[in-house]
């Protein structure tokens, strides 16, 4: 099963259906049918193939939310090549690293990120060809970048390359515990899978608008894009979050559906322009990637009684869905038993288990590690065989989270056994901040854990030992961190003490030093 199956379907049946509609900056919406998809994926993969691509070889984006992305993952995979998405928000080393990992021929660039490729080309060690891909504002295309629109105008519609269903799809890049991501590599099933057994357990309709606010380079968002594609429906889509322009996209297009972390749903909630009568067209809200408060919970549903929530629970390397809580268990009988803190129950055609250290489940109520297996799961990580052969054992993905069942089924999360926060719906792994900070001169230990967040559900906390003699100041400190990762990854917080708690064994305690914090939460 290829991923062009839902536009093949779409192109038989109905190709004068809207399949897409994109904000643009001006305040105009850019419409695409069905047919008109089908049209630019076959000439982008016409031009692809001119640049060199072939069957297998890396094809990324670089850009912002737009109609292009859908584009982009249908005229790679009609090419037979691999999607690679960049995170738009890394540093410009941390998207040469990617490039370089994933082998990338052929980068397409939105018109937010041309000033940004001197940098990249600057420190990527492989070549590759860049090609603009975007709408030009306020001359942002360089006159020696070819035009990708030109290039398809030019170019006649190509065949289709005849793949299988194990073929791999795409590269999602995620966090890594030495500091450098990781690339996922998931074939056209793992994300076929996924998207049929989400809509078995909570089922889309065709005719329902879904909007597409979150970042699309995130596994999360893109899956959602693609497995609406499947199902033949319109997808409304912003190039980024903005409490007015989601009101106003739900209210003119009836959307039906939309995908939240916790925090854009603070800031819709928070927002002067929220009106629960402009949003009486919504029927589900899907939220996951942070954890999310109670009080914001109920607020959301209070305001928006007319809606479904619903719970996701997985990683990347799940494509990603491992369980849903439905609704059923946010009100009434469901909530009333605690489901409302759990993660849900196993989504269609995988296979979960909680384990203890020696592989043996665990007791209903009793903490292990989370782990699934089915025809979602991964690959494994591109070109990293031994952390492969480390998360796949004896065919079950090891999630690296902790958690525990109940005796119906129900998963409920208590800790991430690999040391990630969790911040805006972004994964920041300790290690790399911890990395970064170490290398100010002034800094003899450091140590970083998330800390809760009412508005990004974690935020990234330090906690600082200064050399003897030596001094620095938070900002300081925020600054260094900001030249060498991402803004998001950089300590929103900063504590100075005169030692670090340690165990027996010389490892720093970071239980002890989120307690305070949690404490404050009971």
């Amino acid at each position: 099963m290829q991923l062009t199956q839902g536009l093949h379907r779409m192109l038989q049946q109905q190709p004068g259906k809207v399949a897409t509609w994109f904000a643009l900056p001006d305040g105009s919406v850019r419409t695409r049918t069905y047919a008109q998809l089908g049209e630019r994926a076959m000439r982008i993969a016409s031009v692809l193939r001119a640049h060199g691509v072939a069957p297998g070889d890396r094809v990324a984006l670089l850009s912002a939310n737009s109609d292009r992305y859908l584009e982009f993952f249908m005229a790679t995979w009609w090419a037979g090549a691999i999607a690679c998405p960049v995170n738009m928000r890394w540093s410009a080393a941390e998207m040469a690293y990617s490039l370089d990992d994933a082998g990338v021929r052929v980068l397409l660039v939105g018109a937010d990120f041309v000033p940004m490729l001197p940098a990249i080309h600057e420190q990527a060690r492989e070549g590759f060809a860049a090609l603009f891909f975007g709408d030009p504002d306020n001359g942002s295309q360089p006159p020696d970048l070819p035009d990708l629109e030109a290039l398809l105008a030019a170019s006649a519609p190509g065949q289709e390359h005849a793949g299988r269903q194990d073929d791999p799809a795409a590269i999602f890049y995620t966090g890594g515990t030495t500091g450098l991501p990781k690339g996922v590599v998931l074939s056209h099933l793992n994300l076929w899978s996924s998207a049929m057994g989400r809509m078995a357990q909570v089922p889309s309709s065709a005719d329902a608008v879904a909007l597409h606010v979150a970042p699309m380079f995130h596994l999360a968002s893109a899956g959602r894009l693609i497995s609406h594609t499947l199902i033949g429906g319109s997808a409304m889509v912003l190039a980024s979050f903005r409490a007015d322009s989601v009101v106003d996209a739900i209210e003119r297009h009836a959307v039906a559906e939309v995908v939240l972390i916790p925090s854009m749903l603070q800031m819709l909630l928070d927002h002067p322009c929220f009106d629960p009568a402009r949003l009486a067209s919504l029927r589900r809200i899907t939220y996951g990637g942070a954890p999310i408060s109670p009080a914001l919970l109920d607020r959301a549903l209070a305001a928006l009684p007319q809606a479904e929530f619903v719970q996701c629970y997985g990683q990347t390397e799940a494509s990603p869905l491992i369980t849903i809580n439905s609704h059923e268990s946010h009100v009434g009988e469901g909530r009333r038993l605690g489901r409302l803190r759990s993660a849900g129950r196993v989504v269609y055609g995988v296979q979960m288990r909680v384990v203890d250290p020696d592989g043996r489940d665990t007791a209903p109520g009793v903490a292990g590690e989370i782990i699934a297996r089915g025809p979602n799961v991964m690959l494994g990580y591109w070109r990293k065989p031994e952390e492969t052969a480390r998360a796949l054992r004896n065919g079950w993905l090891h999630t690296g989270d902790g958690g525990y069942l109940d005796e119906h089924g129900y998963l409920y999360v208590v800790d991430r056994l690999k040391d990630m926060i969790i911040t805006g719906g972004e994964n920041v792994y300790s290690a790399e901040v911890e990395n970064a900070l170490a290398e100010h001169p002034a800094i003899a230990q450091c140590a970083v854990i998330g800390i809760p967040s009412a508005a990004w559900g974690e935020s990234v906390h330090a906690v600082v030992v200064l050399k003897a003699g030596a001094s620095a100041t938070a900002a300081e400190l925020q600054a260094h961190c900001k030249a060498r990762i991402a803004g998001y990854k950089c300590p929103k917080s900063v504590e100075f003490r005169g030692e670090l708690p340690m165990s027996s064994v010389g490892k720093v305690l970071k239980t002890a030093l989120r307690r305070p914090y949690l404490d404050a939460m009971r």
